[in-house]
């Protein structure tokens, strides 16, 4: 069975159509209105094809024309009473399929429309890039020579952002939306030209769409003008002429006779109703309020500032009223952007919108526009950058009625204090007085003096000297006579009290400084200059040496000398200590003429670093500091020199070597004078020729390196330094340590004695006596007794020499001395463990002699007990002899001067003091008093002995009939003075220099 052709249509589908087939189908049908309706129904993508579409329909739509025609009112029949419409619109009730093929035809003449629109929008389509394949291109190339084989790039037209079929069958107003996304300008223009009337209530909407980094000059044509309020442009018809279907009339009596539209796909060209539509021009007010908001999504969105400016510079050149001063701020933030901030030297935090930019102050401006200025391009950056906004800023302060002329140079020279030296110094090269006046940053002479000075005495720089310099070498050469010279020079030290901080002021800044210049005449200006000359040299030569001070510093120090001394000192110390440390002796020589130049003054007046320090004790903390580098070679050869300027006398020398030596000897960390710097402290003192003083150094020293070779202590575990050996108040206390801590030291009585001599002690007979009462006390304390003898004999011999050469008198020193010799005489005597009685007689004979009056009674009991102990040892040996008793009265009468072993004239002696001498009753001596008398009296004998207790090694005897220490009596059984002595010193020497433990 063969289908209908109807059928066919209807079941053909829309990716199936041809031209063919549609002509085939549709030219064969004779239902006028179905054709219509059936072409009005169908959307395709294929321009040629709905084109054909769209011709069929309207061709089958003509055939009413002349109906319609006859019916249409004429301008004589609109000047009747009778009703226009009413024949046209009963017509259409009565013939509703004529109706209903106006419709047809209106909606396929829209579609046309349409479809000749999008026709337009792809002629303006934006070109693009699209590669195509070598293997495409005519083979007659395929053996070009020059051909690489690569991807060749055509232009071609890019494909509109929306199908045809979705063009005519979407509002105009959502695709122009999609045309102002894509940003197809140039179509979009084609949309508002043929569907302006439709469109231009939306147009902010189609505005606000277009990407805010698209290109403004790529849409302005587009954009909106102004004249006193928002231009509305004339749009242009889609045809010259109107087709009579889209009369007023026709379409009057269609709406009356309620004729329906016969398909469902509806022409795209009725507007949405959307609030957001403004059908009324915007005032001029609301025009610069959307530009301004359109540059301000732009500048936050994307940054891009350029296209804000061009964006804003439309707006301007088409009467937009109130964005002058936008558009300066945008220039200026331009300038910013993209004239200062140069590829790798922006910054991620660079990030400019216009809220940060107007927001910030005039200062903050100017040293943006700088931030990322180099010297070579400071200047410059300048004149191009930040000159152009300065001079906004004063047309925009004229024109706001509050002129400012000084603006400019205010800002200028704010940012010049801030400045760092190098930018600075290129500035002043672009200011210098010789170039044309014009061509100056700074205008004035005087103004680049006292920015001069602000900024070199205002920065803390220690290590730019040259740039400094510069700076200096720029500013104007004046030649002003003051009549008040001293005033001047009063002005200009009174900057050294305004540069020193305060706890108000902890710091003293460029501005400050410019402050205080402001005021100064040109003849304090002047002599300032010739100070920061001096001062600019003494800083070359300060850094020269590792010693750079600022600025400042020199008017700080300008009148204290403490200050002056303590650089010269650091400079003289530090120059020889420094990474490249002066070897020669031409180096040192330059020093010291570089330190002489800075203590001399100039004819004007002025001095250096140490104009207050005179010469010879600028000499001295040279050659101090010489010495203290350990240039020991270079020192001698200056001081014998001819020709050196190193004028020292003798005596000042050895000062100076002396200190220096004491000071290295304090720093040392071992006493070893062989290496470190207790070597140094030694050899220094070589420099000079040799003298009392230098000899008793050297030997202190040697003593020094003698006593930590001993190892002794400071502390428990801590080895004692040389600096705790020089504040050691009682240096015999030294020795002490040594034979305490050396088993062995005090055999070497001869090297024991050389180190007490060499301590200080070497013309000092008590400070000898003492030693050897030491020595004697350890060789008793290890039962060495015969040893401990020989010294107490040796030492007894210096206090009697000391005595006898004393012709009587006594003094403090000889009872010093005696009283050690008798108390070591009497320590010795009365050992229970020292067997030979007759030299324990002769010493206790010698305490006798030496001891002091009120002693004498209590070392008299003691040797009259030794001796009745040895003359009852006699008798028994006697009487075991001759086998019977002898008188012990007779034989002790008979043998005392023996038994004492004393020469005659010092028995002679003893007798007369025994004669005169009256003991207390030997009742009183056996109380239980007598031991605390005893105690009480060596304890005041020894109070002040300087060395300290020797190591006791022996247990206390108590004699009592010779037993031992195990059958010993306790000091409350009645024990006798004798007894309590003999407990008392068998302590030894220890108990008498102090120690704790004792009576």
């Amino acid at each position: 069975m063969t289908s209908s052709p109807y059928t066919r249509w209807t079941d053909l589908a829309d990716s199936e159509l041809t031209v063919d087939n549609v002509e085939g189908i549709l030219n064969t049908l004779p239902d006028d209105l179905w054709v219509a309706a059936a072409c009005a129904d169908r959307l395709v993508d294929d321009v040629f094809l709905q084109q054909k579409l769209l011709q069929i329909g309207l061709g089958r739509t003509n055939s009413i024309h002349e109906r319609v025609e006859r019916l249409l009112p004429t301008p004589s029949d609109q000047d009747s009473t009778d009703e226009p419409y009413s024949s046209l619109t009963e017509y259409f009730k009565e013939v509703e399929r004529d109706g209903l093929l106006c419709r047809v035809r209106v909606a396929l003449l829209t579609r046309l429309d349409c479809l000749n629109t999008y026709v337009e929008l792809c002629k303006e389509a934006p070109e693009e890039e699209v590669e195509k394949d070598d293997e495409e291109e005519d083979e007659e190339w395929d053996d070009d020579p020059w051909g690489d084989g690569s991807v060749k790039p055509t232009i071609s037209r890019a494909p509109p952002p929306f199908l045809l079929s979705e063009f005519l069958s979407n509002d105009l107003l959502h695709s122009a939306c999609l045309l102002a996304v894509n940003q197809w300008f140039d179509s979009l223009r084609i949309m508002f030209s043929r569907h302006g009337s439709t469109l231009w209530p939306y147009r902010f909407t189609i505005f606000d769409l277009i990407p805010e980094h698209a290109n403004p000059a790529d849409y302005f044509t587009l954009l909106p003008s102004c004249d006193t309020q928002e231009v509305k442009p004339h749009f242009e018809s889609t045809r010259s002429e109107k087709d009579w279907s889209e009369s007023p009339d026709v379409r009057s009596a269609l709406d009356s006779a309620s004729v329906p539209s016969p398909f469902t796909k509806q022409p795209a060209l009725d507007p949405p109703t959307d609030s957001n539509a403004l059908p009324a021009p915007k005032s001029a007010e609301e025009l610069s309020s959307w530009y301004r908001t359109r540059v301000n999504h732009i500048i936050s969105t994307t940054g891009m500032i350029d296209s804000a400016l061009t964006l804003i510079q439309h707006g301007v050149s088409q009467g937009i009223h109130g964005l002058d001063e936008l558009g300066e701020e945008l220039s200026l933030l331009s300038r910013l952007v993209y004239d200062s901030l140069h590829g790798e030297e922006a910054h991620e935090d660079d990030d400019w919108t216009l809220a940060r930019w107007t927001a910030m102050k005039p200062s903050e401006v100017t040293k943006a526009y700088l931030a990322h200025s180099t010297p070579a391009t400071v200047a410059n950056d300048i004149s191009r950058l930040v000159m152009p906004y300065l001079f906004v800023l004063e047309s925009r302060a004229e024109r706001a009625g509050t002129p400012d002329p000084s603006l400019s140079e205010r800002l200028l020279h704010d940012y010049i204090l801030s400045a760092p030296l190098d930018l600075v110094a290129s500035i002043f090269e672009s200011s210098k007085p010789t170039l044309p006046f014009s061509q100056r940053l700074i205008k004035k002479d005087d103004d680049m003096v006292r920015l001069a000075l602000a900024c070199l005495y205002g920065n803390d720089s220690r290590d730019k000297w040259p740039t400094m310099s510069s700076i200096f070498e720029c500013l104007p050469a004046w030649e002003v006579t003051s009549d008040d010279e001293d005033a001047a020079d009063t002005t200009v030290a009174s900057l050294g009290s305004f540069v020193t901080p305060t706890t108000t002021r902890p710091s003293c800044t460029p501005s400050d400084l410019l402050m205080f210049f402001k005021p100064l005449p040109l003849s304090s200006l002047s002599r300032a200059l010739d100070i920061l000359d001096v001062h600019l040299e003494s800083g070359e030569i300060l850094a020269r040496w590792s010693v750079s001070a600022p600025l400042r510093w020199f008017l700080q120090s300008n009148s204290d000398p403490n200050e002056q001394r303590a650089w010269a000192n650091r400079m003289a110390r530090r120059a020889g200590g420094s990474d490249d440390q002066l070897n020669t002796t031409e180096d040192w020589e330059w020093l010291l003429q570089d330190m002489l130049k800075l203590s001399a003054k100039a004819d004007n007046k002025l001095g250096g670093a140490f104009c207050l320090l005179p010469r010879d004790e600028v000499l001295r903390i040279y050659f101090s500091g010489l010495l203290s580098t350990g240039r020991f070679d270079i020192a001698r050869h200056l001081l014998k020199s001819r020709n050196t300027r190193l004028t020292l006398t003798n005596d000042v020398v050895e000062d100076i070597c002396l200190s220096c030596s004491r000071e290295f000897y304090d720093n040392a960390s071992s006493g070893n004078y062989k290496f470190g710097d207790m070597k140094l402290a030694y050899e220094c003192l070589s420099v000079p020729p040799p003298s009392g003083p230098l000899v008793r150094e050297k030997e202190f020293i040697e003593a020094t390196s003698r006593l930590t070779s001993f190892n002794i202590t400071s502390r428990p575990g801590i080895p004692i330094s040389p600096i705790e050996i020089r504040l050691t108040k009682d240096r015999l206390s030294l020795v002490s340590q040594v034979l305490s801590s050396n088993s062995d030291a005090y055999k070497h009585t001869e090297v024991i004695l050389d180190l007490v001599h060499k301590l200080g002690f070497k013309d000092d007979i008590v400070a000898e006596v003492k030693t050897l009462a030491m020595l004697a006390d350890t060789a008793l304390q290890v039962e060495d007794f015969t040893r401990s003898y020989e010294t107490t004999q040796r030492m007894i011999d210096l206090v009697l020499n000391l005595r006898a050469s004393s012709m009587g008198s006594v003094d403090d020193s000889i009872r010093e001395a005696s009283d050690v010799c008798w108390i070591a005489c009497f320590q010795l005597g009365r050992q229970p463990e020292f067997s030979d009685t007759d030299k324990k007689l002769s010493l206790l004979g010698r305490a006798i002699e030496i001891c002091p009056a009120d002693k004498l009674h209590d070392v008299l009991t003691a040797w009259r007990r030794l001796e009745q102990e040895d003359i009852d040892a006699r008798e028994e040996r006697l009487s075991n002899r001759h086998g019977g008793a002898v008188d012990s009265g007779d034989n002790r009468k008979r043998t005392a001067a023996a038994l004492l072993n004393l020469p005659e004239s010092a028995t002679s002696s003893l007798q007369e003091r025994l004669k005169s001498f009256h003991m207390p009753s030997p009742p009183l001596l056996n109380t239980p008093d007598a031991a605390a008398l005893a105690s009480r009296t060596f304890k005041s004998v020894t109070a002040n002995f300087p060395f300290a207790r020797g190591r006791s090694q022996l247990s206390h005897y108590e004699n009592d009939g010779g037993r031992s220490r195990s059958g010993s009596r306790r000091p409350g059984d009645g024990e006798d003075v004798s007894s309590q002595a003999s407990k008392v010193f068998s302590k030894g020497i220890g108990w008498l220099i102090g120690a704790e433990e004792g009576l």
